[in-house]
């Protein structure tokens, strides 16, 4: 039980810096979709762009953050030469992706359609080496226990983006200031300077990282880093799979999409608003990750581990489940988030938060293939979800548009978490809970469908009032089932007298 409240105490920081964070990033996304017009499809190049950077963040870590806990741990490993052999290995690999980026910018701007703004991919591809490196000594601060300074440093890039965006888009068109010429005589938006604006960010942090960097004086060890990179290409390959099935939707939709290249980027920009969201549970499972990973690994030789893992499963589901229905019941408010433009795709949001809460129970059984050295079973797991995604997509993307990229997310989750958990049982059983986590989902679906009618067919005011009976209804299922008022910080003493 301490182990679990030590777990919940660095995921509520994790959590609360996440969600913080989010939020200020959050505010980008109704200033960015007010500002660029669905109809302009400014947000999809945004959209397609970024979802190029996801997947080479993947590549350019290549599962060594994961790596990193594990061979600090591992007996045998001295720590003194896995964190600055890490950092060596990342840097190297960061800086010659740079480089050769520099040297066949045009041919790969044209390859994925924008030839005549190689720009926009010569500045986000220094923020995704700089972001890649500095992964590993955000590692560190996790590995370390110093959630407060990871959680701060994370909210310094956010910041510089809100700031800088509000900035260009909002405030100096509004006073017709025009500072080093960024604007044309008629204060048109660019799309490229939202991107040297989070290039900044990257820069900031990574000057705020000094202390942690200071390691990279100490010597490379060369055998340390074969034994690392032989754990980890496996991780390489589960983790550019797990990350296609959250962005190659994005990056394969102008190639499918039946239409021209500007309409493929208006239905893009329309499904990348739509999904911001439901990064609600993007952001509970990130912090959740954040804390267990090491959680994990430094629980792995203690005799009650899997009742331990059992045990988080189940509040995971329950948490995540509960966070899905505050999404589904306040959908009349939180709509607002972006611009109106936008809001014809606001019906595919529950797909796609679904879809992330599987997403997290697969992440959950993970460790399984990973505490047994195994993590090749990962990167079948993951390779097969992005088989199943990529191939909905292009069967269905030209009939359906963003609908099947959704469903495709869905539908590749689904697949993933299954394998892992038939394949997790035979080589690394666990008695989860099945039949309380089927309960509270088949719950959570009921009181999905209710709070959908009501949304549907109910006035905004009376549809909140009665989803607001259904979530109250849901808490005092949890309070009633798992989590007794008596057994809670604080408020708890009151009901143990």
């Amino acid at each position: 039980m301490a182990n679990l409240k030590s777990l919940a105490k660095d995921t509520a920081i994790y959590g609360l810096s996440s969600i913080a964070a989010r939020f200020i990033g959050y505010l980008l996304v109704p200033i960015e979709t007010a500002k660029f017009n669905a109809a302009g499809g400014q947000y999809g190049i945004i959209t397609n762009i970024y979802a190029y950077i996801a997947l080479l963040i993947i590549i350019l870590t290549y599962g060594m953050e994961t790596t990193f806990f594990r061979f600090m741990n591992r007996p045998g490993e001295d720590p003194k030469k896995v964190y600055p052999t890490t950092l060596h290995t990342v840097g190297f690999t960061s800086l010659l992706f740079v480089v050769l980026l520099a040297l066949f910018i045009h041919p790969v701007a044209s390859a994925i359609g924008y030839p005549d703004h190689p720009e926009y991919l010569m500045i986000m591809g220094v923020c995704v080496a700089i972001d890649a490196f500095t992964a590993i000594p955000f590692a560190y601060l996790r590995y370390a226990h110093r959630p407060i300074k990871f959680a701060l440093l994370k909210m310094v890039s956010i910041a510089v983006n809100i700031v800088g965006v509000s900035l260009y888009l909002i405030v100096l068109p509004a006073m017709h200031v025009n500072l080093f010429g960024i604007y044309d005589a008629n204060f048109d938006l660019e799309v490229v300077w939202v991107f040297w604006i989070e290039l900044s960010g990257s820069v900031l942090t990574l000057l705020l990282l000094g202390k942690e960097l200071k390691a990279m004086g100490n010597p490379f060890d060369k055998a340390t880093c074969q034994r690392m990179l032989r754990y980890t290409w496996p991780l390489l390959v589960m983790g550019l799979a797990g990350q296609l099935n959250q962005c190659a939707s994005q990056i394969i939709f102008p190639y499918v999409f039946d239409g021209n290249a500007h309409d493929a980027r208006v239905q893009l920009g329309i499904y990348g608003a739509c999904i911001k969201i439901a990064t609600i549970m993007v952001m509970i499972t990130q912090a959740f990750r954040y804390a267990y990973e090491p959680f994990v690994f430094g629980q792995s030789k203690e005799k009650n581990n899997k009742e331990t893992y059992a045990r988080v499963m189940k509040f995971y589901i329950i948490f995540t489940l509960l966070a899905f229905l505050c999404v589904v019941a306040y959908m009349d408010i939180i709509r607002y988030i972006i611009g109106r433009s936008y809001w014809e795709g606001l019906e595919i949001v529950p797909i796609v938060m679904a879809a992330e809460i599987m997403f997290g129970v697969f992440f959950n059984l993970s460790f399984w293939y990973k505490l047994i050295d195994k993590t090749i079973w990962g990167a079948w797991f993951s390779g097969i979800g992005a088989v199943v995604l990529i191939a909905f997509d292009i069967i269905f993307i030209p009939r359906f548009s963003y609908w099947a990229c959704a469903w495709a997310g869905f539908a590749s989750y689904a697949v993933s978490m299954v394998l892992s958990y038939f394949f997790g049982q035979k080589y690394y059983p666990i008695a989860y809970p099945l039949k309380s986590i089927f309960t509270y989902t088949l719950l959570a679906v009921v009181l999905f469908v209710g709070m959908s009618a009501s949304n549907r067919y109910l006035p905004m005011l009376p549809a909140l009032l009665v989803n607001t009976l259904l979530l109250i209804a849901d808490v005092a299922f949890i309070v009633k089932k798992d989590l007794p008022l008596s057994s809670l910080p604080v408020i708890g003493k009151k009901f143990r007298k």
